[in-house]
């Protein structure tokens, strides 16, 4: 009581140089020139005014009246007037904890401007106590998101960890900036001293990572820094209230010390990390760039490996050491190894396409290494390198192009193989499982050109063509070298077109001499789209890159031949543009949103007139109602909100899709049921519901689809039951309710499913068995070793029933985001 009581007489003590301020015409014109010289103040007011939502008519009056101070003396009276009306309704009626005192001297300049810090100071607490308000409601809970996994095998990477930890663990310098090459191992080293033993105990838990990539979105990194800590992602209002949250996020979690990494920084993106830097004790930042920033003083250099760690590096890659009668000698494998100049990246890309191949294709290799300069010398020599290691695809020319279609998906996000499948199919007559393309994405893996990751070992998995955990990550520089392969022709003839139409890519359009080099932005290109009449292009494949602030080009760029569009989000908003209804040849659209909330398509009606299309996959997307596209056959919705999809008043989902063959929707968590009117699409074959902890009931009807072989539920568990209909289905050949658990039973019809093969049951203990499955014949059942139990009383009366228990991998790496 004592201390509000004191803040109370502080104010009053304001409030009095106010009046004072009215009476003294001298001391008006004084707080006048102060009121002009502290504009940027009053702004910084009505900031904090609206994030605490008090009343904003006094504060618009202030401004006002701040402006209009120039042109005469009355205005400034009129603005003390709205100054005490606001004071009064600002502060009397709010609690608030601290205040500078009022100097007692009738200076009258320096009380006004002292008079305008204290608001300041004032609404800033109070802005900060909101959100720690947020903040305090709960134990902090870390979530692996964003987190890179711990590195494997290493090299030459012990001596820099020990130099970079007295670094971090000293005191004194907050930015450290880890540089060096692309592909040098900067992210490894960095991701190594996060788990060293030493870090982690000082550092504990308050231990964060964030990849910045190219083109940064500082609301996209704020929210990851507030789900790695566990707390709920706020939608910002703008970038000023992205960095107030995440001030207040770092200072109430940096109690204890704090080093957080911030990954992949490229040119241009100083002043963002200059965001991230507060005065905290004990708080530390780590840089990860190509570049050595000269604004921050400590450079943490990572060279390239010596000749020794360069060997061993490559000799675990090429599997050297293993018996081999066409291992190479020695010599050649020194010309190799130095041709690489110690680049990791080249080295690990190298030895793996060398493994195993004939002593000719050694010395091929070796010829072509030797007649070049340093390959460290420049980006240019680099990608000069690389490129001969796609020398590897010479006689595969058509595995090379589909290693071209990975560089039109965006910079440090992982590939889902599902979207490869649907382009795949479409462009090159590949099988619809997806085994024809899980074999060219194998090839690749082997010759370290991807890197394929399972997110989440399903025991559904490959073997029944359910690859939608599986994604392919994709380093910078072999993604570059993939764009550079696309860019060899000249732009009207290209089979890929890659746009990036964002406000920091506007600035960064690489020079005439880069042109040909890595990551060309095309563009003299683009500017001819929107300063002259639209060109015409024979892309088969069309990729933009859009956000909020930049529309989209594609009304500028005629694409009548265009048979793949795929568009990459961060913007809350989008619209196809007009020209999307003349691509009459279109047959797979991809959009993902790489934001945390979901985007909005506004017009998906236009896709109405697009006879050919497809496949159509949306991903982190509110998902639109449905419109009538006659000739698709597959819809994919990932992570997803559903609640409009199938409102009443709709179309019928049978009318909009009558010919659908494969439905499939994963982690949306506003799924509840589909609608019975699906049981009119003769041709399903294929319906996937997963990680929909909300679905909770089957279509009555399902047993209608008669062509269905494939039924997907994994992970649903609120499903209370299936319908007992589904006895006919008759050429059904799968079923998968794994962890569904709350299922209380299956239906006595099941017996009925004669073509059932694979029964997938893990989580399932409770679920109790009907004696009609008694009648199944060849079944194999995957599920643990409860629901393996209940199985038991029937394996006599199985013809060949087999009860698999594998081991299940749990784990949450989907969540992570790709660090290069």
């Amino acid at each position: 009581m004592g201390g509000a009581t004191a803040q109370q007489q502080e104010l009053e003590n304001i409030m009095e140089k106010v009046k004072d301020a009215q009476r003294c015409k001298q001391t008006r014109r004084i707080l006048k020139s102060t009121l002009k010289g502290s504009k940027s103040l009053v702004y910084e007011i009505k900031q904090y005014n609206n994030d605490l939502d008090q009343p904003r008519d006094e504060i618009k009056a202030l401004i006002k009246e701040n402006g209009a101070a120039q042109d005469s003396e009355s205005p400034c009276c009129n603005c003390f007037s709205s100054c005490s009306l606001w004071f009064g309704k600002c502060f009397f009626h709010i609690p608030f904890y601290r205040i500078r005192s009022v100097r007692s001297e009738r200076n009258s300049y320096c009380d006004a401007k002292e008079m305008l810090l204290n608001v300041r100071d004032v609404l800033e607490l109070l802005s900060r106590q909101n959100i720690e308000k947020r903040l305090s409601g709960g134990s902090i809970k870390r979530r692996p998101c964003g987190f890179p996994e711990k590195p494997g095998f290493t090299v030459g990477l012990d001596e820099p960890l020990r130099r970079l930890k007295v670094e971090v663990l000293m005191e004194g310098v907050s930015v450290i900036v880890l540089t060096g090459l692309g592909g040098s191992g900067k992210t490894t080293l960095a991701t190594m001293l996060c788990f060293d033993e030493q870090v982690k105990d000082k550092f504990n838990e308050n231990i964060l990572f964030v990849t910045f990539s190219k083109n940064p979105k500082l609301k996209t990194i704020v929210e990851r820094l507030f789900e790695q800590c566990g707390y709920q992602v706020p939608e910002f209002k703008s970038d000023n209230d992205a960095v107030n949250q995440m001030v207040v996020l770092l200072r109430h979690i940096g109690t204890r010390p704090t080093l957080l990494v911030l990954d992949d920084v490229w040119p241009g993106s100083e002043s963002l990390v200059e965001k991230f830097q507060i005065q905290m004790s004990q708080y530390k930042i780590l840089v990860t760039s190509r570049v050595a920033f000269p604004r921050f003083a400590s450079h943490f250099i990572l060279k390239p490996l010596n000749q020794e760690d360069a060997l061993t590096l490559f000799r675990h890659y090429a599997l050297l050491e293993r018996s081999c009668s066409d291992i190479p000698n020695e010599d050649i494998v020194q010309k190799v190894v130095s041709g690489c100049k110690g680049s990791p990246l080249t080295i690990m890309v190298m030895a793996r396409s060398l493994s195993r191949q004939p002593y000719g294709f050694w010395l091929k290799i070796v010829e072509k290494l030797s007649q070049g300069h340093s390959i460290l010398d420049s980006n240019a020599e680099l990608v000069n390198c690389l490129q001969k290691i796609l020398e590897v695809l010479q006689n595969k020319p058509f595995i090379k192009e589909c290693f071209m279609d990975l560089g039109l998906f965006p910079e440090d996000q992982r590939i889902p193989v599902t979207a490869l499948i649907d382009i795949w199919k479409e462009l090159y007559g590949l099988d619809d499982d997806g085994q024809e393309a899980m074999t060219i994405i194998n090839i690749l893996d082997s010759m370290n050109l991807v890197k394929l990751s399972v997110a989440r070992k399903s025991v559904c998995g490959v073997d029944n063509y359910y690859y939608n955990n599986h994604f392919l990550v994709l380093h910078d520089l072999v993604r570059e070298l993939a764009i550079y392969q696309s860019n060899q022709e000249p732009i009207e003839r290209r089979q890929r077109l890659m746009i990036d139409v964002n406000e920091n890519a506007s600035q960064r359009w690489l020079g005439k001499k880069q042109k040909g080099m890595m990551m060309s932005r095309i563009s003299s290109y683009l500017r001819r789209c929107v300063k002259q009449k639209a060109v015409q292009v024979t892309v088969r494949t069309l990729s933009i890159s859009t956000d909020e602030a930049y529309p989209s080009l594609l009304s500028n760029v005629k694409t009548d031949e265009t048979e793949v569009l795929i568009v990459d989000l961060r913007t809350k908003q989008y619209s196809f543009p007009e020209s999307i209804e003349k691509m009459n040849k279109l047959k797979v659209i991809i959009v993902t949103n790489y934001g945390f909330h979901p985007s909005e398509l506004n017009n998906f009606e236009k896709l109405s007139s697009l006879s050919n299309l497809r496949r159509i996959r949306l991903e982190r997307i509110s998902a639109p109602p449905l419109v009538i596209l006659k000739n698709l056959r597959k819809i994919s919705l990932y992570m997803c909100n559903m609640t409009r999809v199938f409102q009443n008043g709709n179309i019928p989902i049978s009318e909009a899709f009558p010919n659908l063959i494969e439905l499939s929707i994963d982690y949306c968590k506003d799924m509840f049921k589909l609608p019975n009117e699906l049981c009119d699409i003769t041709p399903l074959k294929n319906i996937s519901i997963t990680n929909c902890h909300k679905f909770n009931a089957l279509p009555q009807d399902i047993g209608k689809l008669s062509k269905l072989e494939l039924l997907r539920l994994s992970c649903c568990t609120d499903l209370q039951g299936l319908p007992n209909s589904i006895g006919r289905l008759s050429i059904l050949r799968l079923l998968d309710i794994s962890n569904c658990m709350n299922l209380p039973d299956l239906p006595e019809d099941i017996g009925n499913l004669r073509s059932l093969r694979n029964l997938y049951m893990t989580g399932c203990s409770n679920c109790e068995l009907p004696f009609s499955v008694a009648k199944l014949e060849n079944l194999k059942v995957i599920c643990d070793e409860e629901t393996a139990a209940s199985w038991e009383a029937f394996m006599p009366m199985i013809p060949n029933l087999k009860v698999e228990v594998p081991q299940v991998d749990v784990n949450l790496n989907w969540l992570h985001p790709l660090s290069s």
